[in-house]
């Protein structure tokens, strides 16, 4: 299992035009928590996800990745280093296999090149992770399957599995379960509660039944800013939170 990486963020700022994205957001993911991030549509949320990847550059502030300054570093940079992310889309391809993708995954990540005439499937260095990475997400089985098969939460879990692959310590998930039905829901749980404290995660959800029955610690972002952090019960007991987001949805978690 991979080491164990906190993250630590400070300040960040995002600005497109005269919009705040996020406005001098301060997170800190302990090791092997489960850290949300939810709020309103517009909260900031994906912006903040984009920012801790790479795929956006802050403005302002400072990303603390297991102790290493990666502010102004790449998205492959932040790969290489343990950063992980998932989209609100998913990203496969449908035309291979399940066990395909995954190598395909960790081939990308290792950098590896290959002579032309020999097949990736034919690399153990390569495929013996990529099986490990669908057993931890219980797709062992469905390895031969093509993904265009796949069901919409499966494809989900197929991105966690092709996450995993790349040796990634910290996952970014975007929504994992957008667009799912409630058993497929429930399946995304379970597999997320099967990697708490096995890798640090920062889940963006707005599924709030999956966020107060998975996370260690929950961040509410508000107009680019966070009005509140605490532990589940914490965010439920807040009066700001409810004026803000939550209203009466507190009482069902």
């Amino acid at each position: 299992m991979n080491r164990l990486a906190g993250l630590e963020v400070q300040g960040l700022v995002k600005r497109f035009g005269g919009l705040l994205a996020t406005d001098h957001v301060d997170l800190a993911l302990a090791p092997g928590e489960i850290h949300a991030v939810i709020g309103p549509n517009g909260a900031g949320k994906t912006t903040l996800i984009n920012q801790l990847s790479g795929d956006l550059l802050a403005d302002e502030g400072r990303i603390v990745f297991d102790g290493r300054d990666v502010t102004r570093e790449p998205p492959w940079r932040r790969a290489l280093a343990g950063i992980g992310r998932s989209y609100q889309i998913t990203s496969v391809f449908p035309e291979f296999s399940v066990l395909q993708n995954v190598v395909l995954a960790v081939q990308s990540h290792a950098g590896h090149s290959f002579r032309f005439w020999r097949s990736v499937m034919d690399e153990p260095a390569l495929v013996q992770p990529a099986r490990a990475a669908l057993e931890q997400v219980g797709m062992s089985a469905l390895a031969a399957r093509p993904v265009a098969a796949l069901s919409h939460g499966q494809r989900r879990q197929l991105e966690i599995a092709m996450t995993l692959a790349t040796g990634a310590k910290l996952l970014l998930l975007d929504e994992p379960m957008a667009g799912m039905s409630h058993v497929e829901s429930e399946g995304v749980v379970a597999l997320l509660r099967g990697l708490k404290g096995r890798y640090t995660v920062l889940l963006v959800e707005h599924d709030m039944d999956a966020v107060f029955s998975l996370a260690d610690r929950i961040t509410v972002l508000v107009y680019g800013r966070p009005i509140a952090c605490g532990t589940p019960d914490e965010i439920r007991a807040s009066a700001e939170v409810r004026e803000a987001y939550l209203g009466d949805q507190t009482e069902a978690y």
